[in-house]
């Protein structure tokens, strides 16, 4: 009776996979990402990857396990930190955590429109929360600008806020005497 068992068993027992195994199809990237492709002749676009990434904690850590607390503690972005956005390279060691911990964080790509900054540049660099790096080095009013506030504060047309408060209140009072 159980030598008919064993051999009923058996079959099943091989189909169970083994720990290495990967499923047919999809493209491989590295650090063990496979995507599946709608089309199988998709092809990816040209494109050039950033080597800054902005991450933003948007959920708590609260009833997390204590693995991916310690992943957000090494990138200094949990609740007890002070800061929720940190700046992080592009390498695949820390693409693998981010990957473990994509449900919690908000990934930006970091953008330089006017070029990548220099050593002299770091104070005067400002990084937007949609992932553009900016630099303003020379902060000042352009000569237009100053222009064009010199003829609006000469012009005859303008208003002061003494005449607008006093003419706003004669309305207010006079609304139904021909105030408008």
């Amino acid at each position: 009776m159980n030598g008919q068992l064993l051999k009923v068993l058996s079959p099943l027992v091989s189909t169970v996979r083994a720990k290495g195994y990967k499923a047919p199809g999809g493209i491989r990237y590295p650090g063990g990402i496979v995507y599946y492709p709608r089309y199988p002749d998709h092809k990816d676009p040209e494109y050039t990857p950033t080597k800054l990434f902005r991450v933003e904690r948007i959920k708590p850590s609260k009833h997390q396990p204590h693995y991916l607390k310690s992943i957000l503690r090494e990138f200094n972005i949990l609740e007890e930190c002070e800061n929720h956005v940190t700046v992080v390279k592009n390498i695949p060691e820390i693409n693998m955590r981010l990957w473990k911990i994509k449900h919690l964080i908000k990934i930006t790509p970091i953008v330089f429109p006017y070029g990548e900054p220099t050593k002299d540049d770091i104070n005067y660099t400002v990084l937007k929360e949609n992932g553009q790096c900016i630099v303003t080095k020379t902060i000042g009013p352009k000569p237009e600008q100053i222009e064009a506030l010199e003829q609006f504060e000469k012009s005859e047309k303008k208003m002061d806020s003494d005449t607008l408060k006093k003419d706003s209140r004669y309305k207010w009072n006079n609304a139904f005497n021909g105030g408008f």
